[in-house]
């Protein structure tokens, strides 16, 4: 079942069992979905696509918590984390640092990379290695570290 699919099924669940909060959360993640297939003029969203816009939505509920819990607002921290840890239940898990380590090591020496000048192309290799597997922000930490 694709993603799509799943959002929509869980939307009904919801619905039926009048949980609003988990409700407006999936509709917000149905919303964002649909924008996207109006875009390419299509009938669904491929699993790829829905992970990238799953990602921007779980980042954009990051930054508001962290606005908002500086602003005092912990209702609306606590209502934006519901949300995002229903965000993070359709994405699939990150590697871990070690294995993240890994792969950076691996595309420094793939891409015969040697300083920090050479970190377009190993982040570059990286994700296009491990598109949807790898934390982009770690993965750049550990190769900044490495290239020195």
């Amino acid at each position: 079942m694709s993603i799509y699919d799943e959002v929509n099924e869980q939307l009904t669940a919801a619905m039926k069992g009048r949980d609003r909060d988990r409700a407006t959360a999936l509709r917000g993640i149905r919303a964002a979905f649909i924008e996207e297939m109006k875009k390419d003029n299509s009938s669904s969203v491929a699993d790829d696509k829905a992970v990238g816009i799953l990602r921007r939505l779980a980042r954009q509920r990051g930054e508001s918590i962290e606005a908002f819990e500086k602003g005092n607002r912990a209702d609306l921290a606590d209502k934006e984390k519901a949300e995002l840890a229903i965000i993070e239940t359709f994405l699939p898990k990150l590697a871990d640092e070690a294995t993240t380590r890994a792969w950076v090591e691996a595309a420094i020496a793939e891409t015969g990379a040697a300083a920090a000048g050479d970190m377009g192309r190993v982040m570059g290799h990286l994700m296009k290695t491990h598109q949807g597997e790898v934390d982009g922000k770690l993965a750049k930490e550990i190769a900044s570290k490495l290239l020195g």
